[in-house]
């Protein structure tokens, strides 16, 4: 299963699977850049994205057995790790800030490298956009994780996500209409 030289996906997963450390470091050097651009796109913060790169393919390491392809390729799989991870961790961060106003005089200390990131020209209209993602129902949520974020084809989502083409692209239509609904209202000063 090779193209001109070149393994597929899914011949390096069976490699890898068997234990062929190289086939699995072939494909983390495959995907790495894309998997960190799309975990960048779920959070907005820098560091975010390369713990959520380490874990999706420290994830993927551990199941690279139960694996699912689309098309012979590992990357939507990939990126369904990284969203699953991102929306935990995001959960996460709201419990632990829950508790800490609740203790008296524990005011979150201002972190300087969140305070240098947010400088970065579009930070605050991706984090809208963000948190805008995130109060999409589930079904429209993901197809936008995957086909918008994610850069997926609608084709491939749709495989993945095991629904119909035309499915996904009624889930994006909506999205798209929630998300220019909810950006429109908001000002991004307030924000």
């Amino acid at each position: 299963m090779s193209i001109q030289g070149v393994s597929v996906d899914a011949d390096l997963f069976v490699r890898a699977a068997g234990g062929d450390e190289r086939a699995f470091g072939e494909l983390f050097e495959r995907h790495v850049q894309a998997v960190w651009n799309h975990a960048y796109r779920l959070t907005g913060s820098w560091a975010a994205a390369e713990d959520l790169t380490s874990n999706t393919f420290l994830i993927a390491w551990r199941k690279r057995g139960e694996l699912k392809l689309v098309r012979d390729s590992a990357l939507p799989w990939l990126y369904t790790v990284a969203g699953n991870l991102a929306r935990t961790e995001h959960r996460g961060a709201r419990r632990r800030l829950r508790l800490l106003t609740r203790i008296p005089g524990a005011a979150p200390v201002p972190d300087h490298a969140e305070a240098v990131a947010e400088q970065v020209d579009g930070q605050a209209r991706l984090r809208a956009v963000l948190e805008a993602v995130r109060g999409l129902p589930k079904a429209q949520r993901q197809v936008v994780e995957l086909c918008l974020l994610g850069d997926l084809s609608i084709a491939d989502a749709a495989a993945l996500l095991e629904v119909a083409e035309v499915t996904v692209r009624s889930h994006l239509s909506r999205a798209r209409g929630h998300l220019r609904a909810l950006l429109d209202e908001k000002p991004l000063e307030d924000q």
